[in-house]
């Protein structure tokens, strides 16, 4: 485990440290290495209040078991609110590609990843890339946060009709303005170039929308960027890897064939 930031952290508040140290610790990034130029960097869920470890080192283990270095983030979550959070991401993102030759990996070949709300932080990294979220602290900032292909698991992605709540008012409070939910609905910002993109969704997810998904898969395909989406028919949000419902749990094997399709491994 290392710390993400160096010296500086961007909009740190030593108070919620205070407050609740188990929360809003410092942000780090734990690696697990592989035999592989690829790499995938894990978002976990939890609603931007925690983060779930079985949508995490559980991810990053079963990834490197199939010969992919992972890297799982401990971002910042409540009480930080936007921009803290994809601060982070994008840091995350320059910091494996600034030690790509460290950890042995391509740095054209580095994916993000997360669920529900890990999955809104993967998407809004793939689709405001080009925005400056943060002045740059040091020579790691220097890199691309832009990542070269997208894995979303029951993502959160709409801010209206769709949204999860507690997400939203995590990430953006509860009086938010619309201009920062037009922000954040990140099928709003999908362009020609926004990274390739695997999703998996259930329809009867009760907590997060399949809409979500389906919203993000439709603005994808109408700008022609390449994707793969499963919707299956049963299972309750946060599977993480579906290893008690079969028929779900088949969305790692349809992953590993994209990663393979995607030059990733």
């Amino acid at each position: 485990m290392e710390n993400l930031w160096n010296d500086v952290i961007p909009y740190w508040n030593e108070e919620f440290m205070e407050a609740d140290e188990t929360a809003v610790r410092k942000p780090t990034i734990t690696a697990y290495p592989a035999n592989s130029k690829g790499a995938v960097i894990i978002f976990p869920g939890g609603g931007y209040v925690i983060r779930a470890d079985h949508e995490g080192t559980a991810y990053a283990k079963w990834l490197q078991s199939i010969g992919l270095t992972a890297f799982v983030v401990e971002y910042r979550v409540a009480p930080y609110k936007h921009p803290a959070e994809i601060s982070d991401a994008m840091r995350a993102v320059k910091y494996v590609r600034y030690y790509a030759d460290k950890y042995g990996i391509d740095k054209d070949k580095i994916a993000v990843m997360g669920s529900s709300a890990g999955g809104h932080l993967a998407a809004s990294v793939s689709v405001h890339y080009d925005k400056k979220m943060y002045e740059d602290t040091d020579e790691i900032d220097k890199e691309s946060c832009k990542p070269n292909a997208t894995i979303l698991c029951y993502p959160v992605i709409d801010m209206f009709e769709y949204r999860h709540d507690g997400s939203r008012q995590n990430l953006i409070g509860e009086r938010a303005l619309h201009s920062d939910k037009e922000l954040m609905s990140l099928y709003k910002h999908v362009t020609p170039n926004t990274p390739p993109t695997f999703i998996w969704h259930t329809s009867s997810d009760q907590a997060v929308p399949v809409e979500n998904s389906l919203m993000y898969a439709d603005a994808l395909s109408k700008v022609q960027v390449s994707y793969e989406m499963h919707i299956y028919p049963i299972g309750s949000h946060g599977l993480g890897l579906a290893d008690s419902i079969p028929h779900v749990a088949q969305w790692k094997d349809s992953l590993e064939k994209w990663i393979k399709l995607n030059d990733l491994i």
